[in-house]
């Protein structure tokens, strides 16, 4: 982690990332991005439709590429997609560039919070939750070892984690200052 402001959102979908990483950035008074809307932006098109022409891998890369920019961008606050974190590369940027905070919460929270969102691709199959505890089985330990920070999102409010957040986050600059 360096000490340059930058806080970096990772976890799984629907854990939160983009509804606490606005209200981060407004505490901190720092421009807040969303790295899935901004690949939509750059791309002029949705990531499901990203998904349809060019599969999982080719949205990899791209979500790389965007990645690899915004966490050059000091300060901000950054909420990650929640694949951004199978690529070591990806994982790079992120631990090196930011203070990296994993918000975590159940399969059951996912489940509510995503149940209606037409927007992401690997939820359309046949069984959701079974594709979400997948994807949490392979995810987690990557998320576990970038994390500088954890919450648990499923047990605490919007802003209340945001609150754990900041007082982390102050608590790692002043040891970095010191050190």
């Amino acid at each position: 982690m360096k000490l340059n402001g930058n806080i970096f959102l990772i976890g799984p979908m629907g854990a939160g990332k983009t509804t606490i990483g606005r209200l981060l950035a407004k505490a901190l008074g720092v421009a807040f991005v969303d790295s899935d809307k901004e690949i939509e932006q750059r791309t002029g098109v949705s990531i499901p439709m990203i998904f349809e022409y060019e599969g999982e891998t080719g949205f990899r890369k791209r979500e790389s590429d965007v990645l690899a920019s915004l966490t050059q961008t000091c300060p901000i606050v950054l909420a990650t997609g929640g694949g951004s974190v199978l690529l070591p590369a990806n994982r790079d940027y992120l631990g090196e560039r930011g203070f990296v905070v994993y918000l975590q919460c159940t399969v059951d929270k996912q489940m509510e919070r995503t149940h209606k969102d037409t927007n992401r691709p690997l939820l359309k199959t046949e069984n959701p939750r079974a594709r979400l505890e997948e994807l949490l089985a392979v995810r987690d330990p990557l998320y576990r070892s970038l994390a500088d920070f954890i919450v648990d999102t499923g047990h605490f409010s919007s802003r209340s984690a945001v609150r754990q957040i900041l007082r982390a986050f102050n608590r790692s600059r002043r040891i970095l200052k010191e050190a």
